[in-house]
């Protein structure tokens, strides 16, 4: 039951309540958090943690003339449920549904767009100093994990607040996770401001000892002992330094708290930030006690968290178990995530080899630079994480890996749709931004027993690579006892019945597609050869040569953007060789992706065998029915 739930269509609906009704919704929106995330699976720990803190935040700004900025948003759940989208809320992440972001198109409440991490302090000061120099008065409100505040992002927009916008407030919400425990000295810091009542007291004795010092430096010593004190004893000096007025920490649970110190912070004629400690998962005990599975999780019992198991390895876990046993024969090899160790199954390797593993928080330009310094000393460093997120390291990997011709392994998981995380999450893109990069390799497995060859492969070879694989689990293949490796830019040869006049070059997860093109066609009397491509660079261009001379038509199948592409790739090939067989290009158009299930996506735009066979019969000539 959710009675006062059911009467809240807009925030204005908020401000009408009373602090006991808004302990009562908050309740509910947890009760309706966690029965619809059931279903449609989602960021339910995130959410669980910020309910009270969103509640406050809309008693007191009025969105969406004030703005409000999620970092990430993936904790933006509750916001939508009071901002007039509760009765979508049952699609969210489901086609055609709510986004599990904020989204600009879905509703006027979300000033900001995101899905990746650090965004919203630079964003936010963009929103605040446009509105001082349009001479507007409203208020903009950023809201930060602290693992956020380990994205180099956010210290170059911390460096620039005070000098930009005359108003702004930064929420810090402090919950010691981003998906795993948060790492570094930026989060022990934190840890010290929490503690802050004994650092208090220190100082107070520093003071006292300072006013027994007489004489004419007594002043002089007196600010010297307190810049001392500062900066060992006062630990929101950082801020303060930045300047930032620091206010907290304040319990992000207390309602009647939060709405009392925002509606102070409102009346500041400065840049401030908040510092609120929550607890993520609250109020669902499966998420409190096992925090890291409910960052964000498929569909679950809401009555015991538990979720259906997949019954085979994911490619994640193949990845890391296979580098873990890799790891074990070779002391050079090394293992670096940015705050990822659940999503890249690094976790499992960390296990193994703990001295062997590295994780430096969210900052994944920082990743990279960093294992190219560790190869610069002869390690072999693999950078695991998501296709989507190495996009923000692309001047590292052109610079400071690339150029230098660093051995560092870059493991892209989700290459390829990531299906119900929509647009900022699909990894369709990371073969045009590294195939035109000179001295990388980039391999991209047909299954889970080729992806343990690719990075057997990836140890022995002197210059960067970079493996691709998709989300979730495989064909199933089972993982031979001993990986062996692949020749670099060498396809494979599946099939061949011989004259074949169509050849399917397919790269990565798209061989079971390739495999139904070719069955079809044979029923049509028309012959088909299957290459599992392997290499989006260097590309085998002996077997794409001997079958442009050959074939009627190539086909080329990747679960990637075409622009710049697998398939581009090959007809710069064929354009080099001064070939003019023509090509059919099966991938993703040049637009973002929506979410949604990875089948009904890849019916809607075309990525199926299907609507590959439409485009051969129309090369060949060939009418069905």
């Amino acid at each position: 039951m959710t009675p006062i739930l059911d009467t809240i269509c807009s925030p204005a609906d908020v401000k009408r309540l009373t602090i006991p009704e808004l302990t009562q919704l908050a309740g509910e929106i947890r009760e309706e958090l966690i029965t619809a995330l059931a279903v449609t699976g989602g960021h339910l720990g995130p959410n669980l943690g910020v309910v009270e803190l969103t509640i406050a935040m809309h008693y007191v700004f009025d969105t969406p003339k004030d703005h409000f900025l999620f970092d990430v948003s993936h904790q933006a759940y509750v916001h939508k449920l009071l901002t007039g989208r509760r009765d979508r809320f049952s699609t969210i992440r489901t086609a055609g549904g709510l986004n599990g972001f904020m989204l600009r198109t879905e509703s006027e409440h979300d000033c900001y767009g995101a899905g990746h991490a650090g965004t919203a302090l630079s964003a936010a000061l963009g929103i605040a100093a446009a509105r001082d120099k349009l001479g507007g008065k409203e208020h903009v409100v950023a809201l930060a994990g602290d693992g956020a505040f380990t994205c180099g992002i956010t210290f170059e927009a911390l460096n620039n607040i005070a000098s930009h916008a005359k108003r702004l407030i930064i929420v810090l919400n402090d919950n010691k996770w981003s998906i795993d425990k948060n790492v570094g000295a930026i989060a022990n810091y934190f840890n010290k401001i929490v503690t802050t009542p004994q650092y208090h007291r220190l100082y107070e004795r520093a003071a006292k000892l300072v006013e027994k010092v007489g004489g004419k430096s007594a002043a002089h010593v007196a600010r010297k002992a307190e810049e001392a004190a500062k900066s060992m004893l006062w630990p929101s000096v950082i801020f303060e330094e930045f300047g930032l007025k620091y206010y907290g920490p304040t319990d992000g649970h207390d309602i009647a708290s939060l709405i009392r110190t925002f509606q102070f912070l409102k009346t500041l004629d400065r840049p401030v930030i908040l510092h609120v400690i929550t607890q993520k998962g609250r109020g669902f005990e499966p998420a409190e006690e096992k925090t890291k599975k409910f960052h964000g999780l498929g569909p679950y019992n809401p009555e015991t968290g538990e979720t259906k198991p997949l019954g085979q390895r994911t490619y994640s876990e193949v990845f890391a178990d296979t580098l873990a046993k890799l790891a074990s024969s070779n002391d050079r090899l090394v293992a670096i995530t940015a705050a990822m160790p659940n999503g890249t199954a690094l976790d499992r390797f960390r296990v193994v080899h703990p001295d062997k593993y590295y994780d430096v928080g969210i900052a994944e330009e920082h990743a990279v630079l960093f294992a190219a310094g560790m190869a610069t000393k002869g390690l072999k460093p693999f950078v695991a994480i998501y296709s989507t997120f190495l996009q923000r390291s692309f001047d590292q990997i052109v610079h400071d890996v690339c150029l230098q011709n660093l051995p560092v392994v870059f493991c892209m998981d989700r290459g390829g749709l990531s299906g119900d995380d929509g647009p900022t999450h699909h990894g369709l893109f990371d073969i045009s931004y590294l195939r035109g990069i000179p001295n990388i390799v980039h391999m991209n497995p047909k299954d889970e027993d080729e992806l343990a060859d690719m990075l057997h492969t990836a140890t022995l070879y002197d210059g960067p690579v970079a493996v691709r694989y998709p989300r979730g689990i495989g064909p199933g293949v089972a993982v031979k006892e001993q990986p062996i490796p692949i020749p670099i830019g060498k396809a494979e040869l599946l099939e061949d019945p011989g004259n074949a006049r169509v050849a399917i070059f397919t790269l990565g997860a798209m061989l079971p597609v390739a495999r139904e093109i070719a069955e079809t066609l044979a029923s049509e009397g028309v012959s088909a050869a299957i290459i599992n491509a392997r290499f989006a660079k260097p590309l085998d261009s002996e077997m794409i040569a001997h079958y442009a001379r050959s074939a009627d038509v190539l086909l080329t199948l990747e679960d990637h953007a075409l622009a710049g592409g697998f398939g581009s790739a090959v007809l710069e090939e064929l354009n080099s060789q001064d070939l003019s067989t023509p090509v059919c290009r099966i991938g993703w158009p040049d637009q973002f992706i929506e979410h949604g299930k990875p089948e009904g996506l890849r019916e809607k735009y075309g990525l199926t065998a299907e609507a590959a066979l439409a485009h051969i019969r129309q090369h060949l000539g060939i009418t069905v029915g």
